[in-house]
Protein backbone atom coordinates (compact mmCIF):
# COMPACT_ATOMS: atom_id res chain seq x y z
CA UNK A 1 0.00 0.00 0.00
CA UNK A 2 1.50 3.35 -0.49
CA UNK A 3 1.77 5.59 2.64
CA UNK A 4 3.52 8.58 3.24
CA UNK A 5 6.73 8.36 5.61
CA UNK A 6 9.47 10.37 7.03
CA UNK A 7 12.99 8.73 7.95
CA UNK A 8 14.24 12.17 10.31
CA UNK A 9 12.67 14.76 12.23
CA UNK A 10 12.65 17.99 10.80
CA UNK A 11 10.13 20.02 8.08
CA UNK A 12 7.19 19.43 5.65
CA UNK A 13 10.07 17.94 3.35
CA UNK A 14 10.81 15.07 5.22
CA UNK A 15 7.15 13.23 4.58
CA UNK A 16 8.12 11.00 1.37
CA UNK A 17 5.40 8.93 -0.01
CA UNK A 18 6.56 5.12 0.15
CA UNK A 19 5.25 1.49 -0.75
CA UNK A 20 4.71 -0.91 2.37
CA UNK A 21 2.98 -4.19 3.35
CA UNK A 22 -0.93 -3.58 4.04
CA UNK A 23 -1.37 -4.30 7.92
CA UNK A 24 -2.83 -7.35 8.95
CA UNK A 25 -5.57 -7.05 12.05
CA UNK A 26 -4.75 -8.61 15.41
CA UNK A 27 -6.87 -9.97 17.82
CA UNK A 28 -10.00 -7.41 18.18
CA UNK A 29 -8.64 -5.21 15.09
CA UNK A 30 -9.69 -4.20 12.23
CA UNK A 31 -7.73 -2.84 8.60
CA UNK A 32 -9.61 0.41 7.77
CA UNK A 33 -9.39 1.18 3.60
CA UNK A 34 -8.88 4.79 4.40
CA UNK A 35 -10.69 7.50 1.67
CA UNK A 36 -9.56 10.75 4.15
CA UNK A 37 -7.23 11.33 6.61
CA UNK A 38 -7.16 14.30 9.03
CA UNK A 39 -4.56 16.49 9.06
CA UNK A 40 -3.89 18.54 12.82
CA UNK A 41 -1.22 20.21 14.36
CA UNK A 42 0.05 17.85 16.28
CA UNK A 43 1.29 16.23 13.20
CA UNK A 44 3.53 18.55 11.89
CA UNK A 45 4.68 18.87 16.02
CA UNK A 46 5.47 15.59 15.85
CA UNK A 47 6.97 15.49 12.38
CA UNK A 48 9.28 18.19 13.77
CA UNK A 49 9.86 17.06 17.21
CA UNK A 50 9.01 13.73 17.63
CA UNK A 51 8.43 13.91 21.32
CA UNK A 52 7.54 10.37 21.92
CA UNK A 53 7.88 9.12 18.61
CA UNK A 54 11.36 7.93 17.19
CA UNK A 55 11.76 7.62 13.08
CA UNK A 56 11.22 5.91 10.84
CA UNK A 57 6.85 6.57 11.10
CA UNK A 58 3.95 7.79 9.64
CA UNK A 59 1.89 10.47 11.18
CA UNK A 60 -1.80 10.86 11.10
CA UNK A 61 -4.73 9.75 13.36
CA UNK A 62 -7.79 11.11 11.73
CA UNK A 63 -9.22 8.54 9.52
CA UNK A 64 -12.64 7.97 7.80
CA UNK A 65 -13.12 4.95 5.84
CA UNK A 66 -14.75 1.19 5.03
CA UNK A 67 -13.94 -1.98 6.88
CA UNK A 68 -11.77 -4.12 4.56
CA UNK A 69 -10.94 -7.06 7.17
CA UNK A 70 -11.90 -7.91 10.88
CA UNK A 71 -10.40 -10.47 13.04
CA UNK A 72 -11.51 -12.89 15.66
CA UNK A 73 -13.47 -10.79 18.77
CA UNK A 74 -14.30 -7.92 16.56
CA UNK A 75 -17.82 -7.89 17.35
CA UNK A 76 -18.95 -3.99 16.68
CA UNK A 77 -18.54 -4.10 12.29
CA UNK A 78 -19.16 -6.27 9.43
CA UNK A 79 -16.72 -5.83 6.40
CA UNK A 80 -18.02 -2.79 3.64
CA UNK A 81 -19.06 -0.88 6.90
CA UNK A 82 -17.86 3.04 6.97
CA UNK A 83 -16.11 3.86 10.24
CA UNK A 84 -14.22 6.90 10.99
CA UNK A 85 -12.35 7.33 13.94
CA UNK A 86 -8.58 8.41 15.81
CA UNK A 87 -7.09 5.10 16.33
CA UNK A 88 -4.07 4.03 18.74
CA UNK A 89 -3.36 7.72 19.78
CA UNK A 90 -0.55 8.73 20.88
CA UNK A 91 0.96 5.36 19.22
CA UNK A 92 1.60 5.38 16.08
CA UNK A 93 -1.72 4.66 14.00
CA UNK A 94 0.02 5.32 10.38
CA UNK A 95 -3.19 7.57 9.51
CA UNK A 96 -1.75 9.01 6.46
CA UNK A 97 -1.69 5.34 4.36
CA UNK A 98 -4.21 3.67 2.67
CA UNK A 99 -4.74 1.13 5.08
CA UNK A 100 -4.93 1.05 8.60
CA UNK A 101 -5.30 -1.81 11.39
CA UNK A 102 -6.36 -0.74 15.00
CA UNK A 103 -8.55 -1.67 17.97
CA UNK A 104 -12.23 -2.01 17.04
CA UNK A 105 -12.99 0.10 19.66
CA UNK A 106 -11.48 3.17 18.20
CA UNK A 107 -13.50 3.43 15.66
CA UNK A 108 -17.32 4.34 15.49
CA UNK A 109 -20.01 4.37 12.27
CA UNK A 110 -19.11 7.34 9.92
CA UNK A 111 -22.28 9.76 10.76
CA UNK A 112 -25.16 9.12 8.36
CA UNK A 113 -25.04 12.55 5.57
CA UNK A 114 -21.25 13.21 5.83
CA UNK A 115 -18.74 12.05 3.48
CA UNK A 116 -15.46 10.64 4.06
CA UNK A 117 -13.57 13.95 3.86
CA UNK A 118 -15.84 15.76 6.17
CA UNK A 119 -15.94 12.70 8.43
CA UNK A 120 -11.63 12.62 9.00
CA UNK A 121 -12.30 16.20 9.66
CA UNK A 122 -14.06 15.40 13.09
CA UNK A 123 -12.19 12.53 15.47
CA UNK A 124 -9.10 13.97 16.60
CA UNK A 125 -10.60 17.97 17.26
CA UNK A 126 -14.03 16.55 18.20
CA UNK A 127 -12.63 14.05 20.97
CA UNK A 128 -10.33 16.60 22.40
CA UNK A 129 -12.90 19.31 22.80
CA UNK A 130 -15.49 16.90 23.93
CA UNK A 131 -13.10 15.71 26.36
CA UNK A 132 -12.08 19.17 27.84
CA UNK A 133 -15.46 20.32 28.21
CA UNK A 134 -17.19 17.29 29.15
CA UNK A 135 -14.71 15.09 30.74
CA UNK A 136 -12.58 17.68 32.33
CA UNK A 137 -14.97 20.88 32.93
CA UNK A 138 -18.28 18.99 33.15
CA UNK A 139 -19.51 21.89 31.44
CA UNK A 140 -23.57 22.70 32.20
CA UNK A 141 -26.11 25.15 30.86
CA UNK A 142 -25.61 28.56 31.09
CA UNK A 143 -21.70 28.34 31.80
CA UNK A 144 -19.47 30.86 30.13
CA UNK A 145 -17.07 29.28 28.01
CA UNK A 146 -14.19 30.87 26.62
CA UNK A 147 -12.30 29.21 23.59
CA UNK A 148 -9.23 30.37 22.35
CA UNK A 149 -8.48 29.98 18.50
CA UNK A 150 -11.77 29.64 18.00
CA UNK A 151 -12.11 29.12 14.21
CA UNK A 152 -9.25 26.38 14.44
CA UNK A 153 -9.62 22.45 13.94
CA UNK A 154 -10.73 21.96 17.53
CA UNK A 155 -11.74 25.58 18.37
CA UNK A 156 -14.60 25.50 15.60
CA UNK A 157 -15.97 22.02 17.07
CA UNK A 158 -15.48 22.77 20.65
CA UNK A 159 -17.58 26.20 19.79
CA UNK A 160 -20.07 23.87 18.55
CA UNK A 161 -20.38 21.43 21.51
CA UNK A 162 -20.38 24.00 24.23
CA UNK A 163 -23.00 25.62 22.47
CA UNK A 164 -24.89 22.35 22.36
CA UNK A 165 -23.92 21.90 26.38
CA UNK A 166 -26.31 24.70 26.56
CA UNK A 167 -22.81 27.29 27.25
CA UNK A 168 -22.64 30.65 26.65
CA UNK A 169 -19.88 30.75 24.24
CA UNK A 170 -17.10 33.17 23.83
CA UNK A 171 -14.26 32.99 21.29
CA UNK A 172 -11.12 34.70 19.87
CA UNK A 173 -10.34 34.82 16.45
CA UNK A 174 -8.92 37.12 13.80
CA UNK A 175 -12.04 39.10 12.51
CA UNK A 176 -12.16 37.61 9.29
CA UNK A 177 -13.21 34.97 10.57
CA UNK A 178 -16.28 36.19 12.90
CA UNK A 179 -18.68 35.75 10.43
CA UNK A 180 -18.02 31.83 10.21
CA UNK A 181 -18.27 31.40 14.09
CA UNK A 182 -20.87 33.24 14.25
CA UNK A 183 -22.91 30.41 12.11
CA UNK A 184 -21.45 27.64 14.52
CA UNK A 185 -23.30 29.32 17.52
CA UNK A 186 -20.45 31.63 19.05
CA UNK A 187 -22.54 34.35 21.39
CA UNK A 188 -19.55 36.52 21.64
CA UNK A 189 -16.22 37.04 19.87
CA UNK A 190 -13.05 38.86 20.59
CA UNK A 191 -10.59 40.15 17.51
CA UNK A 192 -7.39 39.51 19.39
CA UNK A 193 -5.36 41.33 17.08
CA UNK A 194 -7.08 44.36 18.05
CA UNK A 195 -8.30 43.55 21.40
CA UNK A 196 -6.78 41.82 24.35
CA UNK A 197 -9.45 39.65 25.71
CA UNK A 198 -8.29 39.51 29.31
CA UNK A 199 -10.06 43.54 29.37
CA UNK A 200 -12.91 41.92 27.55
CA UNK A 201 -13.82 39.24 29.60
CA UNK A 202 -14.05 38.27 33.05
CA UNK A 203 -15.97 35.61 35.30
CA UNK A 204 -15.27 33.37 33.02
CA UNK A 205 -16.80 29.71 34.14
CA UNK A 206 -13.99 27.58 31.56
CA UNK A 207 -11.13 28.03 29.28
CA UNK A 208 -10.04 26.11 26.92
CA UNK A 209 -6.83 27.36 25.43
CA UNK A 210 -5.53 25.80 22.47
CA UNK A 211 -3.05 28.98 21.90
CA UNK A 212 -0.50 28.07 24.68
CA UNK A 213 2.25 31.04 25.57
CA UNK A 214 1.05 33.75 26.94
CA UNK A 215 -1.94 32.85 26.73
CA UNK A 216 -1.78 30.59 30.17
CA UNK A 217 -1.26 33.12 33.07
CA UNK A 218 -3.65 35.66 31.20
CA UNK A 219 -6.83 33.04 30.43
CA UNK A 220 -6.19 32.12 34.54
CA UNK A 221 -6.96 35.52 35.37
CA UNK A 222 -10.61 36.04 33.54
CA UNK A 223 -11.60 32.73 35.52
CA UNK A 224 -14.04 33.31 37.94
CA UNK A 225 -12.71 31.14 41.45
CA UNK A 226 -13.36 27.61 41.27
CA UNK A 227 -13.21 27.50 36.82
CA UNK A 228 -11.57 25.31 35.09
CA UNK A 229 -8.47 26.19 32.99
CA UNK A 230 -7.78 23.19 30.05
CA UNK A 231 -4.94 23.51 28.12
CA UNK A 232 -4.02 21.33 24.80
CA UNK A 233 -1.11 22.83 23.10
CA UNK A 234 1.51 22.90 25.67
CA UNK A 235 3.73 20.30 26.55
CA UNK A 236 3.13 20.82 30.50
CA UNK A 237 2.50 18.06 32.55
CA UNK A 238 -1.20 18.21 34.54
CA UNK A 239 0.79 18.71 38.00
CA UNK A 240 1.97 21.95 36.19
CA UNK A 241 -1.14 23.20 34.88
CA UNK A 242 -3.00 22.60 38.10
CA UNK A 243 -0.27 23.97 40.32
CA UNK A 244 -0.57 27.46 38.57
CA UNK A 245 -4.34 26.97 38.44
CA UNK A 246 -4.26 26.25 41.77
CA UNK A 247 -2.00 29.87 43.00
CA UNK A 248 -5.29 31.93 41.34
CA UNK A 249 -7.48 29.71 42.99
CA UNK A 250 -8.99 28.14 39.83
CA UNK A 251 -8.32 24.59 38.53
CA UNK A 252 -5.94 23.22 35.69
CA UNK A 253 -5.49 20.26 33.73
CA UNK A 254 -3.35 19.20 30.70
CA UNK A 255 -5.31 17.53 28.21
CA UNK A 256 -3.73 14.46 26.25
CA UNK A 257 -6.71 13.11 24.04
CA UNK A 258 -7.58 9.55 23.67
CA UNK A 259 -9.52 7.49 21.86
CA UNK A 260 -13.18 6.51 22.89
CA UNK A 261 -15.39 5.19 20.79
CA UNK A 262 -18.48 5.89 23.35
CA UNK A 263 -17.58 9.75 23.28
CA UNK A 264 -17.24 9.88 19.41
CA UNK A 265 -20.94 7.73 19.28
CA UNK A 266 -22.28 10.94 21.40
CA UNK A 267 -20.53 13.38 18.74
CA UNK A 268 -21.96 11.45 15.91
CA UNK A 269 -25.45 11.88 17.37
CA UNK A 270 -24.83 15.88 17.45
CA UNK A 271 -23.57 15.88 13.57
CA UNK A 272 -26.74 13.61 12.77
CA UNK A 273 -28.99 16.34 14.78
CA UNK A 274 -27.39 18.99 12.82
CA UNK A 275 -25.54 20.66 15.92
CA UNK A 276 -22.25 19.78 15.20
CA UNK A 277 -21.09 20.88 11.48
CA UNK A 278 -17.13 20.03 10.44
CA UNK A 279 -15.48 22.65 8.08
CA UNK A 280 -12.95 21.73 5.88
CA UNK A 281 -11.18 24.48 4.49
CA UNK A 282 -8.90 22.47 2.07
CA UNK A 283 -8.28 18.93 0.50
CA UNK A 284 -5.38 17.86 -1.02
CA UNK A 285 -4.16 14.39 -2.39
CA UNK A 286 -2.39 11.98 0.38
CA UNK A 287 1.09 12.49 -1.63
CA UNK A 288 0.73 16.49 -1.09
CA UNK A 289 1.03 15.81 2.47
CA UNK A 290 4.28 17.97 2.64
CA UNK A 291 1.88 20.58 1.11
CA UNK A 292 -1.11 20.12 4.07
CA UNK A 293 1.58 20.43 6.66
CA UNK A 294 2.78 23.95 5.33
CA UNK A 295 -0.56 25.53 4.92
CA UNK A 296 -1.50 24.57 8.53
CA UNK A 297 1.54 26.02 10.05
CA UNK A 298 0.86 28.94 8.56
CA UNK A 299 -2.10 28.90 11.05
CA UNK A 300 -4.32 30.74 9.46
CA UNK A 301 -6.95 28.17 8.60
CA UNK A 302 -10.53 28.09 9.49
CA UNK A 303 -11.75 24.60 9.90
CA UNK A 304 -9.61 21.48 9.10
CA UNK A 305 -6.93 20.63 6.22
CA UNK A 306 -7.88 16.86 4.90
CA UNK A 307 -5.79 14.45 2.73
CA UNK A 308 -7.75 12.28 0.12
CA UNK A 309 -7.33 8.92 -0.46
Amino acid sequence: MRTVRQDVLGGPEVLQMTEVERPAPGLTEVVVEVRAAGVNPIDWKIREHGYWLTPPFTVGWDVSGVVAEIAPGVTRFSVGDEVYGMPRFPSPAHGYSEYVSAPARHFARKPRGLDHVHAAAVPLAGLTAWQALVDIAHVRPGDRVLVHAAAGGVGHLAVQIAGALGAHVIGTASAGKHALLRELGADELIDYTARDFTEAVADVDVVVDLVGGDYVDRSLRVLRRGGWYVNVPEPFSAEEVAAKAAAVGVRGAALMVEPDHAALERITDLVESGRLRPVVAETLPLDRAAEAHRTGQDGRTAGKIVLTV
